[in-house]
């Protein structure tokens, strides 16, 4: 195995995603008043979470552009349908303002930037778009870490599809067997990346999918701390899998 390049996902691979979703929406509707509609936070939460995977569904299947379906998502949550666009925009930014503040990478990531500079290339592969992509990385202190940044919004093409995992590859100038994909999703990343031909890490932290059968191809790790031993590499890392 030679692999030369490490391409990254980014939500709740790098990034805390959820943390800060959650961490910034539970603030938004307090702030806003909107708690009372339901029976806990959490309720209200998982009501946000499960009209964002929803619309990025409808967006990941051509169903409209990232705007409209993060408006549409706004329409939904609040119950509003007649919603004006700059209504819908006002209030995701307000929501914006709370999420960002929460904003943090794992703590594994920078320890295994680190330790793979000099031995392996970086690239990223979003689902999501480039500017919401860049203003994130850039703001966390890792744009300068990675060669490219290839989001869907712009390649026109989704993960799990071969071709956008192969627009990273071309991208770096690498055939998909020297490049490897690590992201936290068994089936977008995980599946997605191995049947294109790259050496899959499928990054399960926490456990999130304790009880999802592993799909064949991807290597399954709890953290980032076991990817050099996977990849090949000379680092302090290279701790063995929980998983065995």
């Amino acid at each position: 195995m030679n692999i030369k390049a490490v391409v990254w996902d980014v939500d709740d691979t790098l990034f805390d995603y959820t943390t800060a979703d959650r961490t910034g929406m539970r603030a938004h509707l307090a702030v806003e008043g909107l708690l009372h509609g339901y029976e806990s936070v959490e309720q209200a939460i998982g009501r946000w979470r499960e009209l964002t995977s929803l619309h990025w569904r409808r967006y990941a299947a051509g169903e409209g552009d990232w705007e409209a379906t993060r408006r549409d998502r706004v329409r939904d949550f609040l119950g509003e349908p007649l919603l004006t666009d700059a209504e819908a925009d006002d209030w995701f930014e307000r929501y914006i303002a709370h999420y960002e503040r929460a904003w943090s990478l794992f703590p594994d990531v920078l320890p295994v930037l680190d330790s793979l500079a000099a031995s392996h290339r970086h690239a990223v592969l979003s689902n999501s778009s480039l500017p919401v992509q860049e203003r994130k990385l850039r703001a966390l202190g890792v744009w300068d870490r990675f060669e490219t940044v290839l989001c869907a919004e712009q390649l026109g093409i989704h993960k799990p599809a071969a071709e956008a995992f192969h627009a990273a590859c071309e991208a770096l100038g690498l055939p998909p067997h020297e490049v490897a994909y690590v992201g936290d999703h068994p089936e977008i990343d995980g599946r997605g990346a191995a049947d294109a031909g790259l050496l899959s890490v499928w990054i399960d932290r926490g456990g999130a999918y304790a009880t999802v059968d592993p799909p064949a191809g991807p290597h399954r790790i709890a953290t980032l701390a076991e990817l050099p031993a996977i990849l090949g590499a000379d680092s302090r890392f290279g701790a063995p899998s929980t998983f065995g």
